[in-house]
């Protein structure tokens, strides 16, 4: 860890995907990691992996977070967890919007919370947001849930930099496109079909490109505040959410 002043960390959505490489990641620095999913027993096998603190429950459950952090101490907070559904405000239901706002925003909210009061007596803390392009840009066949938790958790990125003004704080917003997981599988309720649709045909993102950019991040020097990061596959592009296929050439 050089001079690196964290010794621990707390991750949600850990259990599978993009938090489970950023534990992996973490804790190959070694950085006492706390990962916090639903599925306990794919935490147990991480923990087995990388030497990880299990918490089984969601990030909803706010008595249960709230027990958690009295007993912690964190330098590192990674808010990953999150949920998308398929279609959009016209066909959407009153339990889609509040999941996706209980898990998206408002459990980062609340755990951002949590861990400032001890970050702020510790003057050091980092704060990593993951976020998605789905919150900067608007494209045909998003959720409108999802875009507009994710905007959110981009602008609660920004003013914590406000809030923070003057302290050892540092915040960080990791802002991917397509990164091939389990996400897909679950919205459309076939993995298979979801590989086939989204991944075999494409070079995407891999979770532990994620999990290093937030390595790069939170490894900086002190004086180094990386505030910002939008990770794209090469062959993708925002403007119209375009993505080359693997074996297209040059125009």
């Amino acid at each position: 860890m050089g001079h690196q002043p964290y010794r621990t960390a707390l991750v949600t959505g850990a259990s599978s995907g993009i938090g489970a490489s950023i534990v992996r990641r973490l804790a190959g620095e070694g950085i006492e990691v706390h990962a916090i999913a639903r599925d306990a027993a794919r935490l147990e096998a991480l923990s087995r992996e990388t030497g990880c603190v299990v918490h089984a429950l969601s990030v909803s459950d706010q008595a249960g977070l709230e027990a958690l952090m009295k007993g912690v101490e964190i330098d590192i907070l990674v808010n990953n967890a999150g949920q998308s559904r398929t279609g959009n405000i016209t066909n959407t239901t009153v339990e889609d919007i509040d999941a996706l706002v209980d898990v998206n925003l408002r459990a980062v909210l609340q755990l951002t919370r949590l861990v400032l009061p001890g970050m702020i007596e510790r003057d050091r803390g980092h704060i990593v947001n993951i976020t998605s392009i789905a919150g900067h840009y608007a494209f045909a066949g998003g959720n409108t849930t999802y875009h507009a938790t994710k905007a959110g958790v981009h602008s609660l990125s920004q003013q914590l930099r406000c809030d923070l003004f003057g302290r050892h704080i540092r915040v960080t917003e990791v802002s991917p496109a397509r990164v091939e997981t389990e996400v897909f599988g679950r919205l459309i309720g076939n993995m298979e079909e979801a590989k086939k649709r989204f991944f075999d045909e494409y070079d995407s993102l891999l979770p532990e490109d994620i999990a290093n950019a937030v390595a790069f991040a939170v490894m900086s020097p002190q004086r180094m505040n990386v505030s910002f990061m939008e990770v794209l596959p090469t062959m993708q592009v925002v403007g119209g959410l375009n993505f080359a296929k693997k074996t297209s050439g040059p125009a």
